[in-house]
């Protein structure tokens, strides 16, 4: 046993409630939109192989505990967006390649809710929590540039990028893949405020 399930096992707390990652990092194979019986990517031999292999494992000790792993999409809302659109209007985030890369989304205000939900339902197994609408990066990050008061972002080949940018980031703008938020809407009853990025970036200062 690891050293959340096994802290919360002698501090007597009977369920675990713990933060998991879904954005675009879903398996590379198949279809664009992952659901929670899909693994998470291992993306083996890049920066990224320690991070997914931690959250694989988070997933596995957790749930075999008798605990949920919530799979948070990618963050925006108060506190976030800034940073996010920051880049975007200094021209600093460009559309890669193609752009189809998948990516999901999700409001603070709506991840908090259905952590929420999690809690008071001692919810166990794994949870995407994310918006209705995975996105390629083409559609989505011209959008919140515009939201930002931006330039539409430039757009640079796969090849330029990498040495640039990193294999990573030029995995998550061409081969990325979101993930479906149908389980959590079924099994949680949990029903996000902002349903999609392209009225949430609208309504989020930037």
């Amino acid at each position: 046993m690891t050293a959340v399930p096994a802290a919360a096992e002698a501090a007597g707390v009977p369920h675990v409630v713990a933060q998991g990652y879904g954005a675009w990092n879903g398996i590379r194979e198949g279809g664009w939109v992952k659901t929670e019986d899909d693994p998470v990517d291992p993306m083996r031999g890049t920066p990224a192989e320690p991070g997914m292999a931690a959250i694989g494992h988070v997933e596995d000790v957790v749930v075999k505990a008798g605990g949920a792993v919530l799979r948070y999409g990618w963050f925006y809302g108060p506190g976030a967006t800034g940073d996010l659109a920051e880049p975007v209007r200094k021209r600093r985030f460009p559309v890669v390649g193609g752009g189809a890369g998948h990516c999901s989304w999700v409001h603070l205000d709506d991840a908090a809710s259905a952590t929420v939900l999690s809690v008071e339902q001692k919810a166990r197994g794994v949870f995407n929590i994310v918006d209705d609408e995975p996105a390629p990066a083409r559609e989505w990050l011209p959008h919140l540039a515009g939201c930002a008061g931006a330039k539409r972002p430039m757009r640079v080949p796969a090849w330029l990028a990498r040495p640039l940018a990193g294999d990573v980031a030029v995995m998550m703008m061409t081969e990325g893949r979101g993930f479906s938020n149908a389980k959590a809407r079924r099994e949680l009853g949990w029903e996000p405020r902002h349903p999609s990025w392209r009225q949430g970036f609208k309504e989020e200062p930037a």
